[in-house]
């Protein structure tokens, strides 16, 4: 029979293996990818340039290092495709009016270029080996399908077509959006209709003293009697007819709001908000200039002569009427011009930009001329900012030229006021070489590391490895009942449980001990009963230690001790040092693919173009 200490730390080396086959399980990429000592190239996938193409493929490239945008769309087309198909088949009109046609319609619902999007920036984020490249005809060929229109490759605008692909991302979005909240509305009206289908009124009434009806409710085509609580439904039907539902949203849309104000009387208009998707600053002609120069441009307050405002124009008219009803003595004038005046005095008390049709305010010409001061700032922060660097300089004649300015930008954006600031750090960015009419563009994207592991609780979810309590996010697994030593291994390399409070034992359960025959007494535990199948798992756990003492060196060599009765004291293991972020980016120009670092790309102020910046989690 073999002995029972070699069995146990046989089945301890066994559990050791079945652990590691768990990393190897959760985690097989990470080896492959980020094993910097690996002598075999890693590279990522080009883009072949079949029609100049360059302008697609260097957009599609940055695109593909936006973490952000790569859940959204992951979220999006996980969406459509567990979902009733109903939801999105049945055409819900944008709530603004437009009317849009039912194949643009359809395509926006059922979300074409969010789908083809995603199967792009999957090829394109996958690791080869070796070099690789692919073609960008099958998402042109998407968006020539939902546009129904072909897309010249005759030397395009990178961020055109870059705007084009956000604005239909997030056209995707809202209709999605609009036909999930229409479903969900029909559901709720199904649902409260059958409380009308009798005719029995009164008996609803009585019975609606305690909030709770019972009607015929049809289930699967038979008729099922339900209680239904009405006051749940009255406040379902509130948060459905809600204008949106709660939803993290497209990542690339942002909203900015301006409003002006008269230096003279002091009104100020109400806010008018804007959406966008990419924001477009203008290079200003000089030599140098920074990137928050130029937002300087759109967001720092602006001063602007010879403004016509409402509320002058409104007080100028009632001055005006005023001063002709004090001078006349006709009785029909005087009564008319005091209503005119009563009203004048309503829109500027309410609204001075909505002034009352029926009163002539006289020529636009002679209203008053006053300075303003326009101010704008960013009311939604997107999460993923995307910046268009305008360098066109149009001269007479329509001709236009390109402006080769210097724009230093930093690697990590700080936007908002003091009191409400965001941090952006950049992701990507797409440059230009040559003239304004010709030229090559190029794609940086930052090597992002991902997490060790595809999920940080890989060892959190079974007992048998851990007994660190589970995170509420992640499902309990129960351990089976088993009597393998493999469930007492964490025991071997873990202080004793009277020391250790943070991590549960066996005697910490709420089942009574019970004492079993022959079994070994425990120091802390004496007196009681206990388990037996407890007993024995420490009984093992206790000849496992024992052998494993065997085969350790003595404590003495471990802790730098010569005394036989020096008590031997571990010592602290330093903390893993927190890996910095990759200062490593990928240069790809269409097939070519080529390692640069940050202060390359940092130094690319002629040339940059579109800049992304992923917002930063608040600490």
């Amino acid at each position: 029979m073999p002995d029972k200490a070699s069995s146990v730390v046989s089945y301890a080396a066994g559990a050791s293996l079945a652990a590691a086959a768990l990393i190897y399980v959760f985690g097989p990429t990470f080896t492959i990818d980020h094993d910097t000592t690996s002598s075999r190239k890693k590279t990522i996938v080009g883009l072949r340039n079949q029609a100049n193409d360059c302008f697609i493929n260097s957009v599609l490239q940055a695109l593909a290092g936006l973490g952000e945008l790569r859940v959204y769309l992951i979220r999006e087309t996980h969406r459509r495709r567990i979902e009733d198909p109903a939801v999105y088949a049945n055409l819900v009109q944008p709530l603004d009016g437009t009317q849009l046609a039912q194949w643009k319609l359809q395509g926006l619902q059922d979300g074409l270029v969010t789908h083809g999007l995603k199967e792009m920036l999957d090829a394109l984020n996958e690791r080869p080996i070796s070099k690789k490249a692919i073609s960008p005809f099958p998402f042109v060929k998407v968006l020539e399908i939902a546009f129904k229109q072909r897309i010249s490759r005759q030397q395009q605008d990178a961020q055109e077509f870059l705007q084009i692909v956000a604005e239909r991302l997030k056209d995707e979005y809202h209709a999605g959006q609009r036909a999930r909240l229409h479903a969900r509305k029909l559901g709720m009206m199904a649902m409260v209709e059958p409380t009308t289908k009798d005719g029995n009124d009164s008996d609803r009434s009585e019975d609606a003293a305690d909030g709770t009806n019972e009607v015929d409710a049809s289930v699967s085509g038979s008729e099922i009697p339900i209680n239904i609580d009405l006051a749940e439904v009255q406040r379902a039907v509130r948060e459905i007819q809600a204008p949106l539902e709660l939803e993290e949203g497209f990542p690339l849309e942002g909203k900015y709001e301006s409003h002006i104000q008269c230096q003279t009387c002091g009104y100020t208009t109400k806010p008018r908000e804007e959406t966008f998707c990419t924001l477009t600053l203008a290079v200003p002609q000089v030599s140098s200039t920074t990137l928050n120069a130029c937002f300087d441009g759109i967001f720092k307050t602006e001063y602007i002569d010879d403004f016509k405002c409402e509320m002058c124009r409104l007080v100028q008219t009632k001055t005006n009427l005023e001063q002709e009803m004090a001078k006349s003595t006709s009785e029909s004038f005087r009564a008319l011009a005091q209503e005119n005046i009563d009203k004048l005095q309503v829109a500027i008390d309410v609204d001075p930009e909505q002034p009352p049709e029926d009163v002539e305010l006289g020529d636009i010409r002679y209203a008053p001329k006053r300075k303003i001061a326009k101010t704008t700032r960013m009311s939604t922060f997107p999460r993923i900012l995307a910046i268009h660097l305008s360098r066109s300089i149009y001269g007479v004649g329509q001709i236009t030229q390109k402006n080769s300015a210097k724009v230093s930008f930093p690697e990590r954006l700080p936007l908002g006021s003091v009191i409400e600031q965001r941090k952006y750090k950049l992701l990507g960015m797409v440059t230009h070489r040559g003239g304004h009419n010709s030229g090559h563009y190029e794609a940086f994207r930052r090597q992002n590391m991902p997490s060790p592991y595809a999920n940080v609780n890989t060892f959190q979810r079974s007992e048998i490895y851990s007994k660190t309590p589970t995170p509420i996010s992640t499902p309990q697994i129960s351990a089976r009942r088993a009597d393998s030593p493999s469930i007492s291994t964490p025991d071997l390399l873990s202080p004793s449980s009277a020391t250790t409070s943070s991590t549960p034992s066996i005697e910490s359960s709420g089942a009574p001990p019970r004492s079993v025959p022959g079994d070994l007494p425990s120091p802390l535990v004496s007196g009681k009963d206990r388990d037996g199948e407890t007993n024995s798992l420490r009984s093992v756990a206790a000849s496992t230690k024992s052998a494993l003492s065997k085969l350790a060196p003595p404590r003495s060599s471990l802790n730098g001790s010569s005394s036989p009765g020096a008590l031997a004291v571990a010592k602290p293991q330093p903390r893993p040092k927190k890996r910095r972020p990759a200062d490593k980016w990928w240069r790809v120009s269409d097939e070519k693919v080529r390692e640069a670092k940050t202060s390359e790309v940092l130094g690319m102020q002629k040339e940059v173009y579109l800049l992304f910046y992923e917002l930063e989690a608040e600490e």
